[in-house]
This record gives structure tokens, sequence and C-alpha cells, in this order.
């Protein structure tokens, strides 16, 4: 019985690392607003069940070299984990700021705007073409602010098929939280991943219900809420729980899951 475990472990190893090699990685630039490309991270596995535009928090300027190296982000919650949603079936973007946002403040000031919107449209419009597959936007922190703006603003063919919200910023004194903006308008599922000891200030999982309730005509929604793991540095920051570090296959998991099912 021991050998049999053991053998059936190698095999899901195997199988897990064809998976893997299978997916191809690359940087694909396209044109969004006149004189303006968007520069992103592509991990495309075969027959892709979704595809997922990943939005890392921050400043969001991600600085992608052309090998597929980065200034910075590398240890976001969302870009440290693209391997793994693509290990799930489901074909990959990460989106750098783009061309003409590639110096401070990069996304600052700028995830809620009309430029933003026609920015991630471009983009949702080359992965829904490439994958045949139904385009989800997950953000992370900061990520949630251009996530839940972009699906408030464009809808049907030009919008995505849902939206994942993880560590929300749920209150903000410099620029409008998630849940000020007009969530009503979205007809798409939402799912809201939380940590319930996130330390940082704005995403405090008391907030979380009130932000459920908004999402008041969505067509399936859920709270996702996680515990433990381990929480290093800075309560807003990759690293601590606000990162979900020490749980991030579990929350992928979950998340890739829940946006496949129907």
């Amino acid at each position: 019985m021991h050998s049999l475990k053991h053998l059936v472990a190698a095999a899901l190893t195997t199988l897990l690392s064809l998976a893997t090699a299978q997916t191809s990685q690359r940087v694909v630039d396209i044109p969004t607003r006149p004189g303006v490309t968007q520069r992103m991270i592509v991990l495309t596995p075969p027959e892709p069940k979704a595809a997922v535009v990943l939005l890392a928090g921050g400043h969001g300027g991600l600085q992608i070299f052309p090998n597929g190296s980065m200034k910075w982000g590398d240890g976001n919650f969302l870009v440290r984990t693209r391997q793994l949603f693509a290990d799930q079936g489901l074909m990959v973007a990460v989106v750098d700021a783009p061309s003409d946002r590639q110096s401070a403040p990069f996304l600052g000031g700028f995830r809620q705007s009309p430029e933003h919107a026609a920015d991630l449209k471009a983009v949702i419009a080359w992965l829904r073409e490439n994958s045949k597959a139904p385009v989800w936007l997950i953000g992370t922190s900061r990520g949630t602010q251009s996530t839940a703006y972009v699906a408030t603003q464009l809808s049907g063919a030009d919008g995505p098929d849902g939206v994942v919200l993880s560590s929300t910023i749920l209150t903000d004194d410099k620029s409008r939280p998630v849940p000020a903006l007009p969530l009503g308008k979205l007809r798409i599922p939402v799912l809201v991943v939380h940590h319930e000891q996130d330390g940082c200030s704005l995403c405090s999982f008391s907030e979380v219900p009130a932000l459920m309730a908004k999402l008041s005509n969505t067509p399936r929604k859920q709270l996702l809420a996680f515990k433990g793991g381990r929480s290093v540095g800075d309560p807003c920051e990759a690293q601590a729980y606000h990162g979900f570090n020490g749980l991030e296959s579990e929350v992928v998991q979950q998340t890739a899951a829940w946006l496949i099912a129907k």
C-alpha cells in the first residue's frame, strides 16, 4: 500500500510537470489607445477553460522586460502565482502599466480613468480572440480598484465575463474605494477573496459584508474567506496575510474552480 501511494504521488508529479512544460509563456504588446501599447506576460496552457487578466496592486508599474522579467512586482500575490493559475487550465495575462505610464506614479491616479478602461478593453478582446474562452478580470489590493471600475464601465462583448476581487480596497481617504463604485451596475459573476486576518487598514475584513451587499444585481456572487498562513513585514504588502502568504495554492485552486464552474 505504501509503495502504491508513492507510485500515485510520482504519477501526479509527472503529470503536473508535463502540464507546466506544455504551458507557453511569452511577452505580448498590443495596441490600445492611439500611440499607446499594453505589455503583458501571457501564459497559455493547452485548451484553456477560461482566461484571466491579473492586475497587481501598489502602483502597478511592473516594467516588464522583453524576456518576461520585471523591475517591480515579482512578489505580488497575483504575479507570483501566475503559473498556479495556468496549472488550473487558465490562460493568464499579467498586465503592466501601459506604455504612456511607464514612470512614477504608473497607475497611481489612473486606475479609475476612461483610458485605463480602454486599455483593458483591448486586453479583454485580445484574450477572448486567442483563448476562445470566457475572460475574467482578477485584481488584488489596488488592482481591485482597476477591476471593479473597468467592470462597471465595460459590459457585454466589451467587458469581462466575471470578476474576482482579492484583498479588496474597502476604505480609502485618497481615492475611491471599491464599495464607493456603482457596483449595482454589475450583471456578471463576482467572487470576493479575502483573508480574515488582513492587517491592512484599507482592507479590514469587517468591511467585507458591506461590499457583498453592494453586489445586488450579480447573477452569482460568493465570498471566499481564508485564515492562517504567514504574515511577514508590512501588513499591506504581499508577504503578509494581505497577500495570502503560505496559502497560494489553496487560494488559486478555489478561485479557479469557482470561475470555471457554470
